[in-house]
C-alpha cells in the first residue's frame, strides 16, 4: 500500500504545475539535488561545480543537500509537489522507481556525442542502462570488503583476521570481551541493506535474488540463517547497543575511534578512517565466506541524472558531463572513495596502494561473486531504504524472529518482481 502511494504521488505531479514554470530568462539557474551527503562529499560537489560555473558564464547551480536518513522521502515528496530540480544525485537502489515512471530524461544522445563517452568503461555504461536507456552517468562504484583493527584483534588474542564467516562471530566475540569494546560496527539504522544481503547470500551460498520461477531467495533456509547471524552478532553483545540506529558516519566513527574491531563498508569510509588512523593499524580484507567457500559483497553505484521536467537541458547535460570527466571523476573518487569511471583509471598511482588492496583482491578472487542489487525492481528503493530499515530494527530489538522478517521481505519482494515482469 505504501509502495502504490508513493508510485502514484510520482506520476501524480498535475499539469499546472508544469505550466507555471515561467519563460526562461537571460541568465540559467540549475538546481541540482544531493542525497548521499557528508560534509566532505559536499565540498568537493561544490569545488567542481564552482569550476563549472567559471567556465560557463551566465549559468548558476543551486546545490541542495538532503540528508541521507530522509533522502528517500523528501525527493519523492519534493518530486510529487512540483518542485523538480534539474539534476538530481541518483542512487542505483531508485533509478528504476523515476525511470519507471517516466520522470528522468535519456541521456543516450547526450553521451554519443560527448567527448569522453568513448572512455567510459563497459560497466559503468551498463550500470547507467540498468532501468532500460542510459539514464544517469555514475560517478564510481561501491563494493563492499571488511576493515579491521590490527591492535585490537591482538589485543583479543585473534592471531590472524578470520576468512570464514565462523571466524568472523568467533573473533567479533573475542574483541567484545574487552573493556568497552566491540567486535562489530553493525549498521542498523539508514543504508543497512547490504549488510542483511551479505549475509544471507554467504550462508545460503548464491547470491540469485530469486528462483527461475519468480520467487526470492531471502526466506529460504540458508538465508534465515545469514539474517540470524546479523542478529546473533547484535543481540550477543558483539555490537553497540546503540548501533541498532547507525548510520553511515555513526559507524565509521566507531570504526576510527576503536570501538569496534571490525567494519564492513564501500572504498568510501577509506578517507575519513585515513586521516584519523596510522596505516599499520587497519587494514582492509576481502568478506568473510561462508558454508559455501564463497563470499557474495555487494557492488552498487551512484551518479547524475536529469529530470526529463527541466528547461535547461542543455545545460544541465553540461554540468552532468563537467562533472564526469576523466579530470573531474579522478578528483572526486580519490575524495569521496569510490572505484572511477573511464579507461585506464585504475593505472593512477592512488588507486595502486596498500589502502585498496582488500577490494582489488575482492574483484580478483574466485571466490569473491559481487551482488548487484535487483535495482531493477520499482519498489526496490521503497524497500530498501523504509521496509527493511524498520523490519531490521524491530528484529534486532527482539520483537520478531529472523523467519518472520525472512517471510515478510519475500512477500514484498514476490510482489514487486511479479510487477517487473508483468511489465516486460
Amino acid at each position: 500500500m505504501k509502495t502504490t502511494s508513493l508510485k502514484t504521488l510520482l506520476l501524480g505531479v498535475g499539469a499546472a504545475a508544469l505550466m507555471a514554470v515561467g519563460p526562461a530568462q537571460a541568465d540559467t539557474t540549475l538546481r541540482l539535488v544531493e542525497v548521499i551527503t557528508s560534509p566532505e562529499r559536499t565540498a568537493v560537489l561544490e569545488e567542481l561545480v564552482a569550476q563549472y560555473e567559471a567556465e560557463n558564464e551566465g549559468v548558476t547551480v543551486q546545490i541542495t543537500s538532503l540528508p541521507w536518513g530522509q533522502a528517500f522521502e523528501t525527493l519523492a515528496t519534493m518530486v510529487a509537489g512540483g518542485d523538480i530540480p534539474d539534476v538530481v544525485e541518483m542512487p542505483d537502489t531508485w533509478a528504476a522507481l523515476y525511470a519507471g515512471s517516466g520522470r528522468l530524461a535519456s541521456l543516450e544522445d547526450h553521451i554519443a556525442g560527448w567527448e569522453h563517452g568513448g572512455t567510459l568503461t563497459d560497466k559503468t555504461l551498463a550500470m547507467g542502462r540498468q532501468a532500460g536507456e542510459a539514464y544517469m552517468i555514475p560517478y564510481g562504484f561501491y563494493l563492499r570488503a571488511m576493515f579491521y583493527n590490527r591492535n585490537l584483534l591482538a589485543e583479543a588474542g585473534v592471531e590472524s583476521p578470520p576468512g570464514t564467516m565462523e571466524e568472523f562471530m568467533a573473533a567479533a566475540a573475542a574483541v567484545s570481551e574487552l573493556d568497552g569494546k566491540s567486535g562489530y560496527c553493525l549498521r542498523g539504522g539508514p543504508g543497512g541493506t547490504n549488510g542483511w544481503i551479505m549475509m544471507a547470500a554467504a550462508m545460503n551460498g548464491t547470491n540469485e535474488f530469486f528462483t527461475e520461477d519468480g520467487q526470492s531467495r531471502i526466506n529460504e533456509p540458508g538465508s534465515v540463517e545469514g539474517i540470524q547471524f546479523l542478529l546473533d552478532l547484535y543481540q550477543n553483545g558483539y555490537a553497540p547497543r546503540d548501533s541498532v540506529n547507525w548510520g553511515f558516519n555513526e559507524i565509521v566513527a566507531g570504526f576510527y575511534s576503536g570501538t569496534c574491531a571490525f567494519l564492513d563498508q564501500d572504498p568510501d569510509a577509506l578517507i575519513a578512517i585515513a586521516e584519523r588512523m596510522d596505516a599499520e593499524d587497519f587494514a582492509v580484507m576481502p568478506m568473510p565466506v561462508g558454508p559455501s567457500g564463497q563470499a557474495f559483497p555487494t557492488i552498487g553505484f551512484a551518479g547524475w541524472s536529469i529530470f526529463n521536467t527541466t528547461e535547461h537541458e542543455d545545460e544541465a547535460w553540461d554540468l552532468v558531463a563537467a562533472l564526469s570527466t576523466p579530470e573531474a571523476n579522478s578528483v572526486w573518487a580519490q575524495r569521496v572513495g569510490v572505484i572511477p569511471i573511464h579507461e585506464g583509471a585504475d593505472q593512477d598511482p592512488y588507486f595502486q596502494t596498500d589502502q585498496f588492496s582488500g577490494w582489488f583482491e575482492t574483484l580478483n578472487g574466485e571466490q569473491y561473486v559481487p551482488t548487484v542489487m535487483p535495482t531493477f525492481l520499482e519498489e526496490w528503493g521503497f524497500f530498501a531504504s523504509t521496509v527493511l530499515l524498520e523490519t531490521s530494527q524491530e528484529a534486532l530489538l527482539g520483537q520478531r524472529g529472523a523467519q518472520d522478517l525472512a517471510d515478510e521481505w519475500a512477500e514484498f519482494l514476490n510482489e514487486a518482481y511479479a510487477d517487473w515482469q508483468a511489465d516486460q
